[in-house]
């Protein structure tokens, strides 16, 4: 008898350990759900969308060609754009910036200027009020960010200034 009373013991404590942890492995997991989405929503509010949305990023490669021929930004907010060269030849032969002109400037004007500026990498300086921002002339495999805001919204050019390169590689800048 004392035998069966051990085993009807066991089996009650085991009975006991089985729907104790059971019913804390349910309870858990629905509180820290409930927990992650709060925060979840939380972050996402304040730190996903504006840190996101002025973040442009542009490739030029070794066929005079940029990937996209249009870019959008918010205005009043400030811009993060990065030029990437995907190709491998150096800036002396296939060199490309990034530039951003004011609405209603003459491009083809613009880059006739831009011919005669090697020395300050084709951004010719009597042509300075018509940039908002340009990035730095790179070559293949380089990369460079510039950061600037646009208040007003429109429709802002942009070229590559390096000679002859207008021709293939410009679009607009979008500002909403």
């Amino acid at each position: 008898m004392n035998t069966k009373i051990k085993i009807s013991v066991l089996i009650l404590m085991g009975f006991l350990a089985v729907t104790t942890s059971c019913g804390k492995k349910e309870t858990a997991p629905a509180e820290s759900t409930e927990t992650t989405e709060a925060s979840t929503e939380g972050e996402q509010a304040p730190t996903a969308a504006p840190a996101e949305e002025n973040v442009l990023v542009i490739e030029g490669n070794d066929q005079m060609q940029f990937n996209t021929n249009e870019l959008k930004a918010v205005a009043g907010k400030p811009i993060k754009l990065t030029l990437k060269h995907v190709g491998k030849i150096p800036k002396e032969a296939m060199g490309h910036n990034l530039v951003i002109l004011q609405e209603g400037t003459d491009q083809a004007a613009f880059a006739l200027k831009a011919n005669d500026a090697k020395a300050t990498d084709y951004i010719p300086e009597s042509e300075k009020a018509s940039i908002i921002a340009h990035t730095k002339l790179i070559g293949g495999g380089e990369e460079d960010t510039i950061e600037f805001t646009i208040d007003k919204k429109g429709s802002y050019p942009f070229i590559c200034s390096f000679p002859g390169h207008v021709a293939m590689m410009k679009g607009v800048l979008i500002v909403e």
